[in-house]
């Protein structure tokens, strides 16, 4: 195990959850004891201020039995109209066991194109952000209404790690049907090992959970180690850990057996690098009252910016400068150069006139943006 608990001081936490906990096979209903002890985990977590967004599958599983249809059923279509079904009713759930403890949750459909394409991951970027901003939790599931097979994440480990990544999330948790990691399958082999701190994924821990066991209906340990690179990189720690007893996170939290996977850099700083790395493909000079709010962490708004030179998208990076052309910074900038050239020194609520609608309030959010 690592160190420190990262739950101990985590600010932003994202949740799967996978459909076996949901859903009891035997019953074949929903497990609302269970739901009901991770909200009181969830309202625990955000009494202590951390911010937390649940990946949820089960929408299949629970329309599948809504329908009445088989588990084995393979046609795509009849997933689908599953899905459709199923989802209603487990944002239902999400929100009825939520309601005791007056936390309001949203429904976030995706798709992996939504983390691919740069303006849609900056919408959901956005989208996800103002939801935590008003308090309220992100319940998000792969949009398997209309997902086709080019566009699907495949499972629910690497889009709740795209979605921590998305986030800026310090820790993602996997709740799933074992403790961690081990040296072979704990099943068979009495003499596994279990490995509770890992800071690389590397080809031999791959190969060895190729043949450690499954976990998870549609996954396993690889694609779980998958979404640790992916983690990892964004300078995300992750936790896979024992799902399946009451209050799960309460659990960890008390120092349960679990792996860690815990990156060199923090999410800002893997956010930073990525930035940085970008290449600009506009310059933005800013006057002297826009460089002072920039040092100060603010972010920069249309206000202050005096020209703009080259042709960039919504989302693009660009080099920020003041009025000697000396460079202060790189950020994704949110609007693209057409637009950007008639709110030049005009202030956000006048946007409405400019635009043609009210727009965004930053022209780069300090989030996007990195002083160098």
């Amino acid at each position: 195990m690592a160190p420190l608990n990262p739950l101990k001081n985590c600010k932003r936490l994202v949740i799967k959850i996978g459909s076996a906990l949901l859903v009891d096979s035997e019953k074949h209903a929903l497990r609302r004891d269970w739901l009901a002890s991770l909200a009181k985990d969830i309202a625990m977590l955000r009494d202590r201020g951390t911010d937390v967004l649940i990946v949820s599958s089960g929408s299949i599983a629970l329309g599948r039995e809504i329908l009445n249809l088989p588990k084995d059923a393979q046609q795509v279509s009849q997933s689908q109209a599953a899905a459709a079904v199923g989802q209603n009713a487990l944002a239902q759930a999400y929100q009825e066991v939520m309601l005791p403890h007056n936390i309001t949750t949203a429904q976030v459909l995706l798709t992996s194109e939504d983390g691919e394409d740069r303006r849609r991951y900056l919408n959901t970027q956005a989208t996800l952000t103002t939801l935590l901003d008003m308090k309220v939790v992100p319940i998000i599931n792969e949009n398997d209404t209309v997902a086709t097979d080019e566009i699907r994440f495949g499972d629910n480990d690497r889009l709740a790690a795209q979605v921590a990544v998305m986030a800026a999330a310090d820790v993602l948790v996997l709740l799933s049907d074992v403790d961690g990691i081990y040296t072979a399958n704990p099943k068979n082999d009495p003499n596994a090992e279990h490995i509770g701190l890992i800071n690389e994924v590397t080809a031999d821990l791959e190969a060895m959970a190729s043949g450690a066991g499954s976990a998870g209906a549609k996954g396993g340990m690889i694609t779980k180690l998958m979404a640790a690179k992916t983690a990892m990189r964004g300078g995300v720690k992750m936790s896979i850990g024992i799902g399946d007893i009451p209050h799960p996170i309460s659990n960890l939290l008390n120092g349960a057996k679990t792996s860690w996977f815990v990156p060199q850099n923090d999410p800002d700083n893997a956010r930073k690098n990525w930035i940085t790395s970008m290449k600009p493909r506009g310059v933005i000079t800013i006057d002297d009252g826009a460089v002072s709010a920039l040092q100060r962490g603010s972010s920069l708004l249309a206000a202050g910016c005096a020209q703009i030179k080259g042709e960039f998208n919504r989302g693009d990076a660009v080099d920020v400068v003041d009025v000697s052309g000396q460079i202060l910074a790189r950020g994704l900038v949110a609007y693209d150069a057409f637009e950007a050239l008639k709110i030049l020194g005009v202030k956000s609520n006048n946007f409405n006139h400019h635009l043609g609608y009210s727009g965004r309030g930053a022209f780069i959010h300090r989030d996007n943006l990195v002083m160098l």
